[in-house]
């Protein structure tokens, strides 16, 4: 039998995509979801969902020990708050002394420092890639549409500026317009870098965002995503294509995804 499986829900569809893997598998689960980033659309159907503001360790912790969980991953994305916006709790409080200036490092080396702290908790943390292999990038092209030879010189560049970008634990993702790095992931996350993308635009449509795995991912926590409001937004901002890190990266809803990218005529590449 599979230990208990505890989920700390942040934004997006995956914590349900998860809660629904434990259900079709008979594992058994629970949820705390952080107040102010999960999105209650996606999980109010399921039963007995904790929410809880970002800076209660305590309480998110001591709620996994009365569930007797045993197994714990981080799923969604979460915005960072400011230390004084999360109001951390007294286990909070001490978790930001041990982890020094970790703490107040780049997303990843945040939320490793996270996870680092869960396991000195008592708990196993695992990746998601781990539980739902199935929403894994695979290589190659995903749409009948394929980039052309200008479109894969823009992805080289796109990825070579989104490695480097990884490598100060910035952000995963960048938008190339033909041989020029036109924007780069910041805190506000993939979506908002397409909204601007499309902004600094000069009308000629040949956006690609290009996202790939930072070079020292700490693979429990944090992996490249995307999905179906992705590709929805890419394509309301007039973008080409998609390429995204294969084996690296989950694709949520790809069914959904790849029909309407079908439909925008934009292609999308796992690489």
């Amino acid at each position: 039998m599979q230990p208990k499986l505890g989920i700390i829900a942040g934004g997006g569809k995956l914590p349900l995509s998860l809660a629904r893997y434990c259900q079709d598998t008979d594992r058994d689960y629970c949820v705390v979801a952080l107040r102010g980033h999960a999105d209650e659309k996606y999980l109010s159907e399921l039963p007995n969902v904790d929410w809880v503001r970002i800076g209660a360790a305590g309480q998110i912790i001591q709620r996994f020990k009365d569930q007797k969980v045993e197994d714990l991953v981080m799923v969604g994305p979460v915005d960072r708050p400011s230390i004084i916006a999360a109001v951390p709790d007294l286990r909070g409080l001490k978790f930001l002394m041990r982890a020094g200036r970790r703490a107040f490092g780049g997303d990843d080396s945040l939320l490793s420092a996270i996870a680092n702290e869960l396991e000195r908790e008592g708990f196993r943390i695992v990746g998601i890639d781990g539980l739902l292999g199935n929403l894994v990038t695979p290589a190659g092209p995903l749409t009948k549409r394929k980039p052309d030879e200008a479109a894969e010189r823009a992805i080289q560049v796109g990825l070579k500026a989104a490695r480097k970008l990884g490598n100060e634990d910035i952000g995963q993702a960048v938008v190339v317009q033909a041989t020029d790095v036109l924007a780069l992931e910041d805190s506000e996350g993939t979506n908002e870098l397409i909204k601007r993308a499309g902004a600094l635009s000069d009308g000629r449509g040949d956006l690609i965002l290009v996202k790939a795995k930072k070079p020292d991912q700490d693979r429990r926590v944090d992996l490249p995503a995307m999905g179906l409001d992705t590709v929805r937004l890419a394509a309301e901002q007039g973008f080409t294509g998609i390429a995204i890190e294969a084996g690296h990266s989950l694709f949520v809803d790809r069914n959904q995804a790849i029909e309407e990218a079908e439909r925008a005529n934009l292609f999308v590449v796992g690489v």
